[in-house]
């Protein structure tokens, strides 16, 4: 049974009272897929991305997910890893095997953060595992890697 980190629910997302700093040139042409089944958390992420210049398109479900990869080819995924119709491990392998999301950078947005939670989004192929409530400066600097 996975575990929660403790402090982290369901919708924290995002840490409260941090403040992002969006200092990265270039971000219009890199296209950001959100796969978050917290509606909510979604928009926050959609928000703050959109803010700092990613093109981001954002899907609910699995298998929404896989679709919109498909049609949008995005260069960074953000996945939550409990999702309504199946996990966020399948879309990290999914999306890692497929031609059109082989290079894209995949991150794990996710409150469960045991060790094992992240040996299994590495074997996934999930390039960094974050923890719920996420810092949004710690966000950034996880996508300047892709730039």
């Amino acid at each position: 049974m996975r575990r929660r980190r403790r402090g982290a629910s369901r919708g924290d997302t995002l840490r409260p009272g941090a403040s992002p700093q969006c200092a990265m040139d270039g971000n219009s042409e890199l296209r950001v897929l959100v796969v978050e089944d917290n509606r909510d958390a979604a928009e926050i992420l959609r928000s703050l991305l959109e803010v700092c210049g990613f093109q981001v398109s954002v899907a609910h479900t699995s298998q929404e997910g896989i679709e919109a990869a498909r049609k949008h080819q995005p260069h960074i995924v953000l996945c939550d890893i409990g999702l309504p119709d199946g996990d966020g491990y399948v879309v990290g392998s999914v999306l890692r095997q497929s031609s059109y999301t082989i290079d894209a950078r995949l991150i794990a947005v996710t409150g469960h953060g045991e060790p094992l939670d992240r040996c299994k989004a590495l074997a996934a192929g999930f390039d960094q595992h974050l923890v719920k409530p996420v810092d949004p400066r710690e966000l950034l600097r996880e996508l300047e890697v892709t730039i």
